[in-house]
């Protein structure tokens, strides 16, 4: 065979590759992006709830930011065992179960009369929700080959840009005008809005999705054969690594490492945004709604350019530590700012530019790492040891605004740990996570 007839080839399986990665995206994704946008609305409604919870219950903002923690916590202790039953049981069965059951938990807040019912029910609704979205993000490696993992991710984390976008001024809207409707306050509503839905989207889970491509048959045998084949040549270029050495692989505490930094910003941003705006420019919660979703659409468009950058260059810890250092910046001008509204909304901007778009690109490198099971339970414990940042960001800016009655040295805090993180992107990384992720020719596989 001459080498231009093995070009010919590449281009040819290339191409076909491409066609049939773009049936299954457009197959999964949509689906995919609601489910999601309804478990991100799940986890920052309660910031839109906030001032009113407070009145109602009688929470100072250091007990709503240990409520909004708990959340976390529930998360975090079946974290990596809702992971590992997925890969047992098959994703659409767990997934429809996580769905189903944390769309009951949430839809139950409305009967909140308490504050230690607050922090309850807040624990239950992360206990139901926990394995989601690292089972997703491990489900994603089962059907996409690592060159369009940049793309997909992004594409599959544009729901939390959307649950901003379209979350904010929503909830705006039910607090502001549903309040009081057959008896029950505007947060009620909200949490209603946030749960019902996920019950309906867990029967559609059962109905809709296939465990893996194997089981595909919308796909023909070849598409499925193309695809599984490039899949299969890159786990055994990985190798198969058991749970629990999977658990303890220095790169995979690492990343976990890295990701809790990750967390506590996203937390700071998604918990307190609406409060930073309130206080700047007061208004009512339709206006607080509409302004906190300008970060979010910021996010979106940094996700989706970012996630084409760093697919077609390859050089994915450079691109989240440019994305993080940028959230940094955020931070620091959104703590200097925080009186100001026109420039207080600029902040957020660059804020949410960075480390929304930062989260899609860091779930490209677990997979250069994990593979099969191992994969499984390393996704799920990073996950875990990221989601920890959401239990120390509520509670740290909260006891600041209650002990100085401002935000603003929690701010400079979370912006320190970002340029933190950036560092150890940029100079702290192992070798093998900062390879080059563009695939070799496959005629070098051959």
């Amino acid at each position: 065979m001459t080498i231009a007839t093995a070009s010919a080839m590449d281009v040819d399986t290339s191409a076909a590759e491409q066609r049939v990665v773009n049936k299954i995206a457009w197959r999964l994704m949509p689906f995919i992006i609601i489910c999601y946008l309804f478990a991100f609305f799940d986890r920052v409604n309660i910031s839109f709830a906030k001032t009113h919870l407070q009145h109602d219950l009688g929470l100072s903002n250091t007990a709503y930011g240990l409520g909004a923690s708990l959340f976390v916590v529930g998360y975090v202790l079946l974290e990596v065992p809702s992971n590992l039953l997925l890969y047992r049981f098959g994703a659409r069965r767990w997934i429809a179960r996580i769905m189903i059951s944390w769309g009951i938990a949430t839809a139950a807040m409305v009967f909140l009369q308490n504050e230690w019912q607050f922090y309850g029910l807040r624990f239950m609704v992360g206990a139901m929700e926990a394995g989601f979205a690292p089972g997703i993000l491990y489900y994603l490696t089962l059907w996409f080959p690592r060159a369009y993992r940049g793309r997909i991710t992004s594409i599959f984390f544009l729901a939390t840009a959307f649950s901003g976008i379209i979350g904010a001024p929503v909830s705006g809207l039910i607090l502001n005008y549903l309040n009081g409707v057959h008896g029950l306050a505007g947060w009620q509503w909200l949490f209603l809005a946030g749960g019902l839905p996920c019950i309906g989207l867990g029967v559609v889970v059962l109905m809709r999705l296939d465990d893996g491509i194997e089981d595909a048959k919308w796909l023909t045998a070849d598409e499925r054969q193309l695809v599984s084949a490039q899949l299969h040549r890159e786990s055994a270029d990985i190798g198969e690594h058991s749970t629990w050495r999977a658990l303890l692989m220095p790169g995979v505490l690492l990343l976990g490492f890295i990701y809790f930094l990750i967390q506590i910003a996203s937390y700071g941003l998604n918990f307190w945004a609406p409060d930073l705006i309130k206080t700047a420019g007061g208004g009512n919660p339709a206006i607080v709604g509409f302004l906190t979703a300008v970060p979010y659409v910021c996010g979106a468009i940094s996700m989706l350019t970012i996630g084409r950058l760093s697919d077609s260059s390859g050089e994915r810890p450079k691109f989240v530590a440019g994305l993080i250092l940028a959230a940094a910046v955020g931070f620091f001008a959104a703590g200097f700012f925080d009186k100001n509204i026109t420039l207080l909304i600029a902040a957020l901007a660059v804020l949410g530019a960075g480390v929304v778009a930062a989260i899609p690109t860091f779930w490209t490198l677990p997979p250069k790492l994990l593979t099969g099971v191992g994969a499984a339970g390393g996704i799920a414990l990073i996950n875990t040891l990221g989601q920890l940042g959401g239990i120390v960001s509520p509670v740290m800016v909260g006891a600041v605004k209650d002990a100085t009655g401002s935000t603003t040295p929690a701010l400079y805090v979370i912006g320190g740990l970002c340029l933190l993180c950036g560092l150890i992107l940029l100079f702290a990384m192992p070798e093998r996570l900062r390879s080059n992720d563009l695939l070799v020719p496959r005629s070098a596989k051959a």
